[in-house]
């Protein structure tokens, strides 16, 4: 402010409309060339490797363009009340200095949003790098907003002296909105999921792809593409199941063939596991079980147990829609059959082999 009161004196006639002339001048030349000078900063840095250099002057150019305008007003302003002897003269410093910190928290802000961006897309955690943005907002804001309080003329530390005691009272009024906000604090540090999973809760009817992680809620989308809205302090007492982050997919299908081809099981089993074994999609370094497992009312059972390479839930469907088909071409190949559900009726009387037909 000292600084603005020396420049106004230095431009400082007897002729207040020469004044206004002059500043306004200089500040339109000064706005010009700023601009100017910001088409080409923002064409050289787009050229440069370093992405940091985009953030800082986009995070910069905008609050400095409106920095300029503040400041030329402000003096206008200043010339004109002092040659009008108005008391509006008096409050144009504490005016000036509310809006240079607003400027300064914007281009804090536009930082972290920029800071954001360029994070994300070198391959950071989406979920961690949003809520350090949102800290960093918050810190900012609070600060900012001391700093107008002071300039305003009240006291930080009474003002912090009543946040304390008003923020008791509020924690007791809304202790649900805390403990959903401390809910998405502790899903930030442990991170059991991440916008983009696909997650489940055995203990509720949860089942979706996370869309966006709040400050209250966490948005996930269910599969019949409606928004579920989730309070956070729900997953400090459910158990989450995170499908996303699995490693394989598991194959597990049991198969019945008929008693009649009771001498062709140890075959089929065997080569069923052989091709298993030499698929490519099949991860053999888990578990590969083929085995005769039961026997059933109607058949002779046996099981597969194997998992896929691939956790994509699509493309697992078609593997294991492969391994099934090749599964039933080598049943075909022993001459062996599927068995279906059979029942022998025995009559007194009736020899065993002797067909039963109707009367004529």
């Amino acid at each position: 402010m000292e600084w603005v009161s020396q420049l106004i004196e230095s431009f400082k006639t007897n002729n207040w409309m020469f004044d206004v002339t002059i500043i306004l001048s200089i500040t339109s030349v000064a706005f010009i060339f700023w601009r100017m000078f910001a088409k080409r900063m923002t064409r050289l840095v787009a050229k440069t490797r370093n992405g940091w250099d985009d953030v800082i002057w986009a995070a910069l150019w905008q609050p400095i363009n409106w920095a300029i305008l503040t400041l030329g007003l402000a003096m206008v302003a200043s010339v004109y009340a002092q040659a009008q002897q108005s008391v509006v003269k008096q409050f144009i410093p504490t005016a000036l200095t509310l809006v240079l910190t607003s400027l300064i928290c914007w281009g804090f802000l536009r930082f972290i949003g920029h800071s954001e961006k360029r994070f994300i897309t070198i391959g950071r955690d989406e979920t961690t790098v949003t809520a350090l943005g949102k800290l960093m907002r918050a810190a900012v804001l609070v600060i900012g907003a001391l700093a107008i309080f002071q300039t305003l003329g009240f006291s930080i530390s009474g003002v912090l002296a009543f946040g304390g005691v008003g923020g008791l009272v509020v924690g007791m009024a809304a202790k649900d909105l805390l403990a959903n906000f401390f809910g998405a604090f502790v899903i930030y540090l442990d991170r059991p999921f991440k916008v983009g999973d696909w997650v489940r809760s055995p203990d509720r009817n949860i089942e979706g792809t996370v869309e966006h992680i709040g400050w209250r809620v966490t948005k996930i989308r269910t599969f019949d593409k409606r928004p579920l809205y989730v309070p956070n302090a729900i997953f400090s007492n459910i158990a989450v199941e995170n499908p996303s982050r699995m490693s394989n997919r598991r194959i597990y299908e049991t198969l019945g063939i008929r008693f009649a081809d009771s001498a062709k099981v140890e075959a089929i089993v065997a080569e069923v596991k052989a091709m298993l074994q030499q698929h490519p999609e099949i991860d053999t370094r888990q578990t590969l079980i083929v085995n005769f497992n039961a026997f059933n009312a109607s058949s002779m059972d046996f099981f597969i147990y194997t998992f896929t390479k691939t956790t994509d839930w699509v493309y697992f469907h078609e593997v294991k829609q492969e391994i099934l088909l090749k599964v039933m071409a080598i049943i075909e190949s022993h001459e062996a059959e599927f068995a279906f559900p059979t029942q022998t009726l025995h009559l007194p009387g009736v020899e065993a082999n002797h067909a039963l037909s109707p009367e004529p």
